[in-house]
């Protein structure tokens, strides 16, 4: 069992990279979360789970310790396979989505990729007696909520879901939202949002 590699970025790709560890190319699929913290040419430790089928052996791998252990948790849950796992890690930070189970907000839930109702339900149900408080910084998730959720009302929810589906995930889109809260209108929030992101 690998626990983790360490090497050389030799290439990224959207959802995989290749690290060169003593020659030897490993393909190592990844999230945007831990894509944002590598760079081709640069030497670093990623934490490895090895999913093994009968047609191939993947390897996923994980910047941060907290990537990783949201990734286990998520695996062990019935119906979430490694990928959708993968796709969830990259849409929200780990911090947030143990913030979402704490809250047992089943509507934010179904808004990450492939989780419909009855999965957000079950990974509530099996993962809240996990999770303890000090899994996440409940200071920050409970600013992040108030920010982006109570003092601007429906607005705010409305345009977070359609910026979701132009296909930008929900970590970049509360990071430029909380740059500002006073609101006139639900396209007022999409247009500054759009211009926000358009700049990265």
């Amino acid at each position: 069992m690998i626990g983790f590699l360490r090497g050389r970025v030799a290439y990224t790709f959207p959802d995989y990279c290749f690290l060169d560890v003593h020659d030897v190319g490993y393909r190592v699929f990844i999230s945007h979360q831990t894509r944002n913290q590598i760079s081709v040419g640069t030497e670093v430790m990623l934490y490895i789970h090895t999913h093994v089928r009968e047609d191939a052996i993947l390897l996923y791998g994980f910047f941060s310790q907290e990537e990783y252990d949201l990734f286990q948790h998520l695996i062990g849950i019935s119906g979430i396979g490694p990928k959708v796992a993968q796709g969830i890690l990259s849409a929200i930070t780990a911090n947030d989505f143990y913030h979402l189970i704490h809250r047992k907000d089943v509507k934010a839930i179904t808004k990450l990729p492939g989780i419909g109702k009855k999965t957000a339900e079950r990974i509530i149900l099996e993962l809240k007696d996990k999770l303890s408080a000090t899994s996440f910084d409940v200071s920050d998730a409970a600013d992040d909520t108030a920010s982006l959720g109570d003092a601007m009302g429906d607005m705010v929810s409305e345009a977070i879901e359609a910026l979701l589906s132009l296909g930008f995930q929900q970590s970049e889109v509360q990071s430029v939202l909380k740059k500002k809260s006073d609101w006139e209108s639900t396209e007022e929030i999409i247009r500054y949002a759009l211009a926000e992101l358009q700049r990265f």
